[in-house]
């Protein structure tokens, strides 16, 4: 919590949510900066799926109210040109989650094509339970953080863009600083699709989703001129994963995309095999704590994509 008497803590509450970005959303409130706030996240299905859902539950999600953010906030003298400067502080968890292959969603779509569901329960300091075979580690961040694009209209939230929005950023966790080009007068900042657990690639579509409460603190760069969002951690970002090596399957070949999706089509077809594992559950467990990672780009025409799947999960 910020020390200075001026700058109170406010709570956001879940109520105030929004879906997809508008510059014209009227802000739920106005703060200068410097102010520490949190946020009341809910999780991307807006409360959809609950701990009693059933993978029926899936295919009738309604897509219009999927990722919602809590927000929009003003923050006073922000103007275009401008960085906001987001410190996040912590996040609490909420103790439920839900992992699911949403059919025409994710790197391997045309792999599945048919909708599966996990339901986890967690405690904040403990790896999360798959099943009996694997447990994953946890580092709760927010997966959408970003500011109101400049151009006019209803924007999407599935995208991500310049002003950040769905960036699905492992390492926006407690202790990072996030700086995001502002584009309207107040930046207009909103949080959600907060996750207990997620991979780099984010690789099935979605994470450990989970509703949770995020502190952070807002404050202004004037002048920045970012072209795109940067940010920075406060120390070692795998250290939760790492301590025990890692399985690593490799795509290789002239298209990025298509490397990234051999890559992680070899370590599902490998965790099915040593492992025992139904391929969607390989898949979805792929996602939560799987890197992507470019090994190699420069050495035409091939690139190298490769796949960290953490033995720590299993043992």
């Amino acid at each position: 919590m910020s020390s200075n008497p001026h700058h109170h803590h406010h709570t956001i509450h879940g109520a105030h949510h929004h879906f997809g970005w508008n510059r014209d959303f009227s802000p739920v409130a106005t703060v200068a900066p410097g102010t520490t706030l949190e946020f009341e996240c809910l999780d991307a299905s807006g409360g959809q799926l609950s701990a009693s859902s059933t993978v029926a539950d899936v295919a009738t999600l309604d897509f219009g109210k999927v990722n919602p953010v809590t927000g929009p906030i003003f923050v006073d003298g922000a103007e275009p040109g401008d960085a906001l400067k987001i410190t996040l502080d912590h996040y609490a968890p909420s103790g439920f989650g839900w992992t699911a292959n949403i059919p025409g969603f994710g790197l391997l779509a045309d792999q599945f094509k048919d909708p599966a569901l996990h339901l986890w329960r967690y405690q904040a300091d403990t790896p999360a339970l798959f099943s009996t075979l694997a447990k994953v580690p946890l580092k709760p961040f927010a997966g959408t953080i970003g500011v109101a694009p400049a151009e006019p209209g209803l924007h999407s939230v599935v995208p991500p863009r310049r002003v950040g929005g769905n960036l699905d950023i492992r390492d926006l966790a407690a202790g990072a600083t996030l700086y995001l080009p502002v584009e309207v007068a107040g930046a207009l900042f909103s949080i959600g699709d907060t996750h207990a657990a997620q991979g780099d690639g984010e690789v099935c579509g979605t994470a450990i989703e989970s509703p949770m409460k995020v502190t952070l603190k807002l404050d202004l760069v004037k002048g920045a001129n970012l072209r795109m969002p940067r940010f920075t951690t406060a120390g070692p970002v795998t250290r939760h994963l790492d301590a025990k090596g890692y399985e690593v399957t490799t795509g290789i070949g002239p298209d990025l995309m298509a490397g990234a999706r051999i890559a992680v089509a070899e370590m599902v077809e490998l965790l099915c095999r040593t492992r025992g594992m139904a391929a969607v559950d390989a898949y979805m467990l792929c996602s939560v704590c799987g890197d992507l990672r470019i090994s190699e780009i420069v050495d035409q025409p091939n690139w190298v994509v490769s796949f960290y799947f953490p033995r720590i999960v299993f043992e």
